[in-house]
């Protein structure tokens, strides 16, 4: 939020989660410091916290250099990890670790739009039973899965046209990275895993008198071999509706 507001002072929502990192900052002073920097620019935040208004003030000129600008953020922000998180060891770690990541890229913006598309998990997120203030459920792409573990995966969508993605089918080399992708994403699971696939996809290309709904196929990665080690499970079937019988009813 510190980067993205730098980066964007009109950035409402990056201003205000950044301003309520700072200790005694809540909702209403953070309004009221966000009103100041709006009139006063980067200097009057000095009030409220006279290092993060140095930090941004000197992020946001253009031409300070991209390389180090996320380790002076961390180097704010590790202090108050102690008082904000539980696992402030596990936060810290992932800040150095997202240090790392902010290193191949070659600019603050592509960085920064990188992270709003592909999110890397964060290990905090996962460390012991979940809190009232934190998330209960992570939701990851499977590339940026790699190296994580959850005690239970619920991977979606495991059809064709998904594993393997139907951009890949033309390829026999992409097809086999399709399946190490798959790969990648059944072994995130430490305890339970459960495999989605959809029986029916809604269309809309249908004609008029057509049914909508057409029968998928499940990945064909999902060999006989592989399904004997799964337990497959569908909604039990539905009781057959006489229509007919109902709609004469309610004449």
């Amino acid at each position: 939020s510190v980067l993205r507001w730098a980066d964007n002072p009109k950035n409402r929502i990056a201003a205000f989660r950044a301003l309520q990192l700072v200790p005694g900052v809540g909702p209403a002073t953070a309004q009221s410091a966000y009103t100041r920097f709006e009139i006063g620019g980067w200097a009057s935040l000095a009030s409220t916290d006279a290092a993060l208004a140095e930090l941004l003030a000197s992020l946001a000129v253009p031409e300070t250099p991209w390389a180090g600008q996320l380790q002076r953020v961390r180097e704010w922000y590790e202090p108050h990890l102690e008082r904000i998180y539980e696992q402030a060891q596990v936060r810290a770690a992932d800040l150095v670790q997202l240090e790392r990541i902010a290193g191949s890229f070659t600019t603050r913006e592509r960085f920064l739009s990188e992270l709003a598309l592909d999110p890397p998990a964060a290990s905090g997120d996962l460390a012991g039973a979940p809190q009232l203030d934190e998330d209960y459920l992570v939701l990851s792409t499977v590339h940026s899965a790699k190296g994580q573990e959850w005690d239970a995966v619920y991977v979606l969508n495991v059809s064709d046209g998904s594993f393997p993605s139907e951009f890949s089918t033309g390829s026999a080399a992409l097809i086999e990275e399709e399946r190490r992708l798959l790969y990648v994403a059944l072994t995130r699971a430490k305890t339970s895993l459960d495999l989605i696939a959809p029986l029916k996809y809604y269309v809309t290309q249908q004609s008029r008198m057509g049914d909508r709904h057409v029968y998928g196929a499940k990945s064909r990665f999902l060999t006989s071999a592989v399904m004997a080690c799964l337990e497959p499970r569908a909604w039990d079937e539905i009781a057959a509706v006489d229509v007919a019988t109902k709609l004469r009813a309610m004449w």
